[in-house]
């Protein structure tokens, strides 16, 4: 189905109010979920937001959380999620965050007790349109493997980088430890397809290329050991520093009654303070980069999806759509 950005994010908004969302929230996940739509990632949009609906529906999401936010230092801003979802609290934080960044050159971003992130990049792309450089770290329930390991112990754990570029799409990278995410292993069991050597493991540790078996094993590191020890440097920085579950403590996002209450961190920082003429200088080198190496710059492409998705819409399948709608129906009735 086509829909506007305008459509999709009501139809958001409307299905997270009938999951028992509030105002607030319901808000705040509409615009992660048609941010990262619109950008041509549909693995974390409408197809993810569903997950978000039934764990409101099933309590494994407070709807009602009110974050609490502390600044133990004037630029660290703490954050207890208190069982709800994540973009909310950072939400609340963004703009100080920003200001604080620019004022004292960085400024961090800590929240524990919150429900799985979603599109990572989300976050550290709207710090770089205040002009920040950014970095964002989150863990969530047990998935993959570690090094040495054939169990899980940690999640995807993502990490995602951001700088501003003058006259142009911000640099934004966002990618899992994982050899996949999670889930593009259960898209691919939805539609029967086998997934790639090298993605996961089965539930007695050996490789396999079955979906099904693996989403009862665990997920492969990126890169081996070098993958798995990037997970173990997220764990400490979205877990750790926040006081959330690790992620071998935090129960399954997708079923059962309680959250995962896991963890994200963002440190933003102030590149014109280090270097006055960042920006042009990071646009002429990725323009280099491009034009004469050929170098794929990640960023650029979800940003000219988005601005087409501005005046085009954005087709989203049928089956979720109407999935989506049944929520939404429950707060129109």
């Amino acid at each position: 189905m086509q829909l506007s950005l305008d459509q999709a994010s009501g139809l958001c908004r409307m299905a997270a109010l009938g999951a028992g969302a509030s105002e607030e929230a319901a808000q705040s996940l509409a615009a992660a979920t048609v941010a990262a739509e619109a950008e041509g990632n549909a693995v974390v949009g409408f197809a993810h937001l569903i997950d978000y609906l039934e764990a409101l529906e099933a309590g494994r999401i407070d709807g009602k959380a009110e974050p609490v936010v502390s600044r133990p230092a004037l630029a660290l801003y703490l954050c207890d999620g208190r069982g709800g979802i994540p973009q909310t609290g950072f939400d609340r934080c963004a703009d100080d965050l920003a200001k604080a960044a620019k004022l004292f050159g960085i400024a961090a971003f800590s929240q524990k007790n919150a429900y799985t992130c979603g599109a990572l990049g989300y976050f550290t792309r709207r710090l770089a349109e205040h002009g920040l450089v950014s970095l964002a770290a989150t863990n969530g329930p047990a998935l993959m493997a570690g090094a040495g390991s054939t169990r899980p112990v940690y999640c995807t754990n993502p990490l995602s980088f951001a700088a501003p570029s003058a006259n142009g799409a911000p640099l934004v990278i966002d990618q899992s430890s994982s050899a996949t995410a999670f889930v593009a292993i259960r898209q691919a069991a939805e539609a029967g397809e086998k997934i790639p050597e090298g993605w996961a493991l089965d539930a007695a540790g050996e490789p396999t290329t079955d979906p099904q078996a693996a989403m009862k094993g665990a997920l492969l590191a990126f890169g081996g050991n070098r993958g798995a020890n990037l997970a173990l440097m997220v764990e400490v920085l979205a877990a750790g520093l926040s006081g959330a579950n690790w992620s071998l403590d935090a129960p399954p996002f997708d079923r059962g009654t309680r959250g995962p209450a896991t963890g994200l961190f963002i440190l933003a920082i102030e590149p014109k303070l280090l270097e006055a003429d960042f920006e042009h200088r990071i646009a002429r080198h990725l323009d280099r980069l491009r034009r004469q190496y050929g170098v794929h710059i990640p960023g650029s492409k979800g940003a000219e999806a988005t601005r087409k998705a501005a005046t085009h819409g954005i087709s989203v399948p049928t089956d979720i759509v109407r999935r989506v709608s049944e929520f939404a129906e429950r707060h129109s009735s």
